[in-house]
């Protein structure tokens, strides 16, 4: 990775650090739910190597990050989408954090790799005019499946689907998600113990 790219993500990681204290100490402070859309709920270094590394595997990928947050992990898929060819649509519904991220990005050298949506992410699966070769899913628990149901049927065979969050919280509502993906025509899957619990699918139609 260049320098710029490298720089960005070393300043990522140090916000991860500070906040990975604040966040040890919120039960002292009146606990999580307060501070949930102030910190940057990453993937962390582990999940953004694994995710580079897959995307690059891929020829000019259409890549679709469902939950952009402060613009974490579309450091990591811009990056491999540059390498590639490919282009990274990044989705969020809170506009303060596409604007954070979209800073990042351009200080990174990645803007011209990645596209900014805000808003309702089923609706904008549904409004896609391409198909789809990645996609990370990484937003509110609660729409995994919504989200699965609405990116599906847009996949291009050999396509890759990371979820995160599978093992920590996880919780019902991923492992919802879990049996939904692995039912699904097509897929393959495998639940990994990398960062916070990966949930790994690649989708060959036959």
């Amino acid at each position: 990775m260049d320098e710029k790219v490298t720089a960005v993500l070393d300043a990522y990681h140090e916000r991860i650090r500070a906040e990975d204290q604040l966040m040890r100490e919120a039960p002292q402070k009146g606990g999580f739910e307060g501070l949930r859309d102030q910190v940057l709920l990453s993937v962390g270094p582990d999940t953004g190597k694994l995710i580079n590394i897959l995307a690059r595997s891929l020829k000019a990928p259409h890549i679709l990050e469902l939950g952009t947050s402060y613009g974490y992990s579309g450091i990591w898929l811009a990056e491999a989408a540059r390498a590639t060819g490919g282009r990274v649509t990044t989705m969020e519904l809170q506009d303060y954090k596409a604007a954070y991220a979209r800073g990042m990005a351009e200080k990174a050298g990645l803007a011209g790799s990645i596209d900014f949506k805000v808003g309702d992410a089923v609706q904008m699966i549904n409004e896609l005019p391409f198909k789809l070769d990645f996609v990370l899913v990484d937003l509110w628990k609660d729409l995994y499946v919504p989200c699965l149901e609405a990116f599906y049927p847009k996949l291009n065979p050999g396509a890759i689907i990371v979820a995160d969050n599978m093992l920590r919280p996880g919780g019902e509502e991923v492992q919802r998600y879990g049996r939904a993906v692995r039912a699904k025509p097509g897929i393959t899957s495998v639940l990994l113990p990398v960062g916070s619990g990966l949930e790994v699918s690649r989708f060959e139609p036959s």
